[in-house]
């Protein structure tokens, strides 16, 4: 069985993408390999079917990521098929919160920079890049890059408790 995570962001084709691919090449590189399931999502649907911002993919593909990607619009059912959710900001967190059908699916719900131990812990948003310019993605990048071995390791934890 998988562990399933699921990146979400607003429009799910600047941040929550980004995440996915970061956190999918990190896994592709490791014991993870085939146990974890990466998706992502956005919390409203405009850009459902869309692929990825042409920044994104840009930044992406200029650090080494791949970036195959299509928007859609998260579902509160999926909680149930999930292990984790992972919410780019605030805002996010409490929307997901809010639509978890559960108390047990709103524990689900973390924000990705609380898995970063050098994230000042009273911001722990990935700011939203789209009204900006490259270095907004650029930046974006190091955040979800930075976050990304602690979340993993929390993973890499999780899987071992499951098949323990």
């Amino acid at each position: 069985m998988s562990y399933r995570v699921c990146f979400v962001c607003t429009g799910n084709i600047c941040r929550s993408p980004m995440a996915e691919a970061v956190l999918r090449a990190r896994i592709a590189d490791g014991p993870l390999d085939g146990l974890v399931e990466v998706d992502s999502a956005g919390t409203d649907g405009w850009h459902e079917g869309e692929g990825a911002d042409p920044r994104t993919a840009a930044v992406l593909e200029a650090n080494g990521y791949a970036c195959g990607h299509t928007a859609r619009r998260f579902r509160p059912e999926w909680f149930s098929r999930l292990d984790l959710v992972v919410a780019l900001d605030a805002g996010h967190l409490r929307e997901l919160r809010r639509l978890a059908p559960t108390e047990e699916d709103a524990r689900k719900v973390r924000l990705l920079r609380s898995y970063d131990p050098a994230a000042d812990p009273a911001d722990l948003d990935v700011p939203d890049p789209y009204y900006g310019g490259a270095d907004g993605f650029e930046e974006c990048l190091e955040m979800v890059e930075a976050a990304s071995e602690g979340l993993l390791a929390a993973i890499q934890e999780q899987v071992e408790e499951q098949a323990a």
